[in-house]
C-alpha cells in the first residue's frame, strides 16, 4: 500500500449527495472524483458552465457516478440559494458542503488594489458565508443531519506575507468553522476543515507561479518530508471528514503538509527575496495568462 492509494474501496460515500464549489478543476475535481467512486453523487459548482460540463465528462468516464453540474457565482447569495434549489429538485436532498472554492493573488500588498483585495475576501470568505448559510438553514428548517468541510490553509492562523486577503479570508473561515461547530451540532450538523500545504494543481500554481519560477521557489524545500502532496492523500482525508466513520469529530483541523508549517510559518514569506523588478516581470505574467 501507498501513500497514493485509495483508502477506502467500499462505497463508504454510498448514496451521500456531497456539493463541491470549485469542483470543476483542481483539488475540487479530485477530491469529486474519489467522492463518486466510493458511491456519493456530486454536484460540482463553479463560474463557468463549459469548464463544468468538460469536467463532468471527465468524471463520468473515470467513475461511472452522477455528476450534477450547476454554474454558480457563490459570491451571490441568490445563485447559491438558486443552486441548492437544482440539489434538491435533482436528488431530493444534500448531505454534505464542501467549501473549496479559492482565489488568491501572490504581491506585495502595497500592489495590489482594493478591488484586488475585495476579490479574494468574496470569493473565500463571503463566499463561504453564503454557502454555508443557505445549506445550514435548509439543513435546520428540515431537521437534517448534515455535514460541512471547508478547505483553508495553515496561514489562516499563522498568517504569511505575500497572500494577505487570502490569509485574511481564510482566517475568517477558520474562525466561522469552529464556531458553528458549536452553534449548529444540536441540529446535528457537523463542521470540520482540512488546511492543505502545498498540493500543486496545473492551474492554480502556473498562475501563482508562471514562467520558471516554480523552480526558483521550489516549495517541498520547506517540507520537512521534502515532497508536496499528492492529491489522493487529500482526497482520502475528505472522504474520511464527510463519511460516518468520523461521527465524533467536531470543529477540528486537520493540517496535511508534511510539516511545512512547523518548518516555517507563512507559506510565501520566503518571497520576501523576490527584486522588485521581478515583481513586476511576475506581475506582466500573470496579466497575459488571465486575458487568454
Amino acid at each position: 500500500m501507498s501513500f497514493s492509494d485509495p483508502m477506502f474501496k467500499n462505497n463508504e460515500l454510498n448514496n451521500k449527495v456531497i456539493v463541491v464549489t470549485g469542483g470543476g478543476s483542481g483539488l475540487g475535481k479530485s477530491m469529486s472524483e474519489y467522492f463518486l467512486s466510493l458511491g456519493a453523487k456530486v454536484v460540482i459548482t463553479s463560474r463557468n458552465m463549459e469548464k463544468l460540463n468538460r469536467a463532468k465528462s471527465e468524471l463520468m468516464e473515470k467513475t461511472g457516478g452522477d455528476v450534477f453540474p450547476v454554474a454558480c457565482d457563490i459570491r451571490n447569495y441568490d445563485e447559491v440559494e438558486n443552486l441548492l434549489s437544482k440539489c434538491i429538485e435533482k436528488f431530493g436532498k444534500v448531505d454534505a458542503l464542501l467549501n473549496n472554492a479559492a482565489g488568491n493573488f501572490i504581491s506585495p500588498t502595497e500592489r495590489l488594489s482594493s478591488n484586488a483585495f475585495d476579490t479574494i475576501i468574496d470569493i473565500v470568505l463571503k463566499g463561504t458565508k453564503n454557502c454555508t448559510l443557505a445549506f445550514g438553514k435548509y439543513w435546520i428548517k428540515e431537521k437534517q443531519k448534515a455535514t460541512i468541510l471547508n478547505i483553508i490553509t495553515t496561514y489562516a492562523w499563522t498568517g504569511s506575507g505575500y497572500v494577505v486577503p487570502s490569509a485574511a479570508a481564510k482566517a475568517g473561515v477558520l474562525a466561522m468553522t469552529r464556531s458553528l461547530a458549536v452553534e449548529w451540532s444540536k441540529y446535528g450538523i457537523r463542521l470540520n476543515a482540512i488546511a492543505p500545504g502545498p498540493f500543486p494543481t496545473e492551474g492554480a500554481w502556473d498562475r501563482l507561479l508562471p514562467g520558471d519560477l516554480k523552480e526558483k521557489f521550489d516549495v517541498s524545500k520547506k517540507v520537512p518530508l521534502r515532497r508536496v502532496g499528492e492529491h489522493q492523500e487529500l482526497s482520502n482525508l475528505a472522504a474520511y471528514l464527510l463519511s460516518d466513520y468520523s461521527a465524533y469529530i467536531n470543529g477540528e483541523v486537520i493540517t496535511i503538509d508534511g510539516g511545512e508549517w512547523l518548518q516555517g510559518a507563512g507559506q510565501f514569506n520566503m518571497l520576501e527575496k523576490v527584486p522588485k523588478e521581478m515583481w513586476d516581470m511576475l506581475e506582466m505574467m500573470i496579466r497575459s495568462k488571465k486575458t487568454k
